[in-house]
């Protein structure tokens, strides 16, 4: 099946991006997927993207090296084109500031990496199949609208 959706996964965890890998591989729509390991190749991405176009999900590590996951959250919710993208926040932590930070700066979902795998699998399931099946997105809107 062709690709028709992108996902971006930033994270610098190589193992937690196998594993995002290995749980989107049969997802539906089918997803293309994008990898940056850090903040600096996410907004290079973001900022670059050209015929393959932005990406209809993020999922971002908020525990990325140097403080990057919410310097690359607050300029993504502030650049025009990038602010309606939805993100979702995965990390191991559980912490009320961490969760209170993601969301005061404008995250969609924040979600905590199940130590199990199959907990893993179906967060990043479920989160995936929400974001491209059952919520609208201003991509869609824009498809729907043209003549």
């Amino acid at each position: 099946m062709e690709p028709n959706r992108k996902i971006l996964i930033v994270e610098d965890n190589p193992g937690d991006v196998r594993l995002m890998r290995e749980a989107l591989r049969d997802v539906t729509p089918a997803v293309k997927l994008e990898i940056a390991q850090d903040a600096d190749q996410a907004w290079s991405a973001l900022t670059n993207a050209g015929a393959g176009g932005l990406p209809h999900l993020v999922f971002l590590d908020f525990n990325l090296p140097k403080g990057g996951s919410r310097g690359l959250l607050q300029k993504m919710k502030e650049h025009t084109r990038l602010r309606l993208i939805p993100v979702a926040v995965l990390t191991t932590s559980d912490a009320e500031r961490d969760i209170q930070d993601a969301y005061e700066m404008h995250a969609n979902c924040y979600l905590r990496k199940p130590v199990d795998l199959d907990g893993f699998f179906e967060t990043i399931r479920r989160a995936s199949d929400f974001w491209l099946n059952v919520a609208c997105t201003v991509d869609e809107l824009q498809t729907d609208s043209q003549p």
